[in-house]
């Protein structure tokens, strides 16, 4: 029998992902405005009394980082109230509940890649808002999984990859941070290891080592300037846009929001948990060079 998902949201990149890994076994419904909205719990509840899923995904979230300095409401109601709206519309239901959150939970002083067990520590709004949303999903919905993900990029949707690509259209040369580490994570394998997850929900429903914190991103590590001169390396070889990358420390790029060094996760509880591993981050790069860019 078929697994029906229903996903919160249409436009974001990870729901967009997800709409593409719809097949016989996984029915992918994404729903967004005008049919839900993630600040109305009422819509939430009638768009899962429409579709009837087996499991609801949330990707959505306010995901401007600089902006959520200044939109502090905005932030909380989205990224907090709007994701226990939805685990507890799912709890109603007695639907489990995967939601997608964030890298920027922690300080990004540590110097090794976080567990799922290390002290949390944002340092701005956005972080902030994303960790009391993992803190309401848990608390409303026992039947949970939060997977921490970081440095999303995909060939849609505003991301630093596509940023990078429409800078090299204009100029030579791009100044790119060269002092924060992470790992550039593509959205179809985000959408990919979401099914893996799926599938181990279905097979154990009443399991308990599926349920909690995850992270997951491609495997590997960069700084944005490596990042970036991958992205242009790849881009290069299909005879596409591509610069030289100068590198510069954050002291040099200053934003409002003040970003982790550090953005590392350790995956071994994702792999071991649900058996999908994730591939080098230079593969997906690969990939997202060659796919059409929307």
């Amino acid at each position: 029998m078929a697994t029906k998902l229903l996903v919160i949201g249409q436009d974001g990149q990870v729901a967009r992902a997800m709409a593409f890994v719809g097949s016989a076994d996984n029915i992918v419904t994404c729903v967004g405005r005008p049919e839900l909205d993630l600040t109305d719990p009422a819509s939430v509840r009638a768009a899962i009394d429409r579709h009837k899923p087996d499991i609801v995904i949330n990707p959505a979230a306010y995901t401007a980082v600089d902006k959520a300095e200044s939109e502090v409401e905005l932030a909380y109601a989205i990224n907090r109230d709007g994701a226990a709206g939805v685990a507890a519309a799912a709890a109603e239901a007695g639907l489990p509940i995967v939601h997608i959150s964030t890298d920027y939970v922690f300080g990004g002083d540590k110097a090794e890649p976080y567990l799922e067990s290390d002290p949390t520590g944002p340092t701005g709004v956005y972080g902030a808002s994303k960790l009391a949303g993992e803190h309401a999903v848990a608390a409303v919905n026992p039947a949970h999984v939060v997977l921490r993900t970081a440095w999303v990029y995909a060939p849609w949707g505003h991301n630093f990859a596509r940023t990078m690509l429409r800078l090299a259209a204009d100029r030579d040369v791009v100044r790119v941070v060269v002092d924060q580490q992470g790992t550039p994570t593509y959205a179809p394998d985000i959408a990919q290891a979401v099914l893996a997850v799926c599938r181990t929900i279905v097979a154990s429903p009443d399991g308990k080592d599926w349920r909690g914190v995850f992270h997951l991103t491609n495997e590997g590590a960069t700084t944005w300037a490596g990042f970036a001169s991958e992205v242009f390396a790849q881009s290069a070889a299909r005879g596409g846009p591509s610069a030289r990358v100068e590198p510069i420390t954050t002291a040099d790029y200053p934003t409002p929001a003040r970003r982790p060094a550090n953005s590392r996760l350790d995956t071994g509880r994702f792999t071991r948990t649900f058996g999908h591993r994730m591939s080098d981050w230079r593969d997906a790069v690969k990939r997202f060079s060659s796919a059409p860019k929307a």
